[in-house]
């Protein structure tokens, strides 16, 4: 976890307009190492002009033009990406939507205690899930049953964790499960400790039909090819 430490420490410091030669040197750790945890920190234009004009040699400013050129074009490219996607996919029909989901549930459902459950800290694959049983199956609001598993360092900010997964969700407060907290063997330092809100297992009452028929269905994909 030391590692994690100081990582989050070369981007505070990244942050602040340090360069790389001097996060690396104060916090004890190779320029490569220092440059990958902070490729993504873009500089002001201040605190670029304060950096070329700590260098002995020229060029840095430029090397940061053409970092921040790489960053825009990565971001253009992710942009194009999603949009292509969107047109691709379009609207789902039916067996799509079937098929999307039972692929889900091979990857990230439980296959071992004959109820349907599934586990997940992405708030959109939450939702697509729900959204998923609900329109396959007709699965009503007041079936799921939700449970929180988050570190115990986040024990302080439980009731807001609850409250962000409820409206992710749609479903009551009264839905949730006792919180799962984990107790860690060591500390891990969160660079996103307010807005981390740990993972979420989905479950259904009296499921086990639709446990059997999900399972079924994997089998057939598989067998399908």
């Amino acid at each position: 976890m030391a590692k994690s430490k100081e990582r989050n420490r070369a981007i505070e410091l990244r942050k602040k307009g340090e360069s790389i030669k001097v996060i690396a040197k104060k916090i004890g750790v190779s320029k490569s190492s220092t440059s990958i945890w902070c490729r993504d920190i873009i500089l002001s234009p201040m605190q670029i002009q304060k950096l070329h004009e700590s260098m002995v040699k020229g060029g840095y400013a430029g090397r940061m033009k053409g970092a921040r050129m790489q960053y825009e074009r990565r971001l253009k490219v992710i942009k194009e990406a999603e949009e292509n996607g969107k047109v691709v996919i379009n609207n789902l029909s039916e067996r799509d939507l079937l098929i999307s989901f039972i692929s889900l549930y091979w990857g990230e459902g439980s296959k071992k205690s004959r109820q349907f459950a599934i586990n997940n800290s992405d708030p959109k694959m939450v939702q697509f899930v729900i959204k998923a049983l609900r329109k396959l199956w007709g699965i009503k609001k007041e079936r799921f049953i939700l449970t929180i598993g988050i570190n115990k360092i986040h024990q302080k900010r439980e009731r807001e964790v609850i409250n962000y997964w409820s409206k992710i969700t749609g479903m009551a407060i009264s839905q949730f499960r006792k919180t799962v907290f984990i107790k860690a063997k060591n500390k891990k330092h969160y660079n996103n400790f307010k807005t981390h809100y740990g993972t979420l297992t989905v479950k259904i009452k009296k499921s086990s039909d639709i446990y059997y028929k999900t399972m079924g269905l994997i089998k057939g994909l598989v067998e399908s090819i």
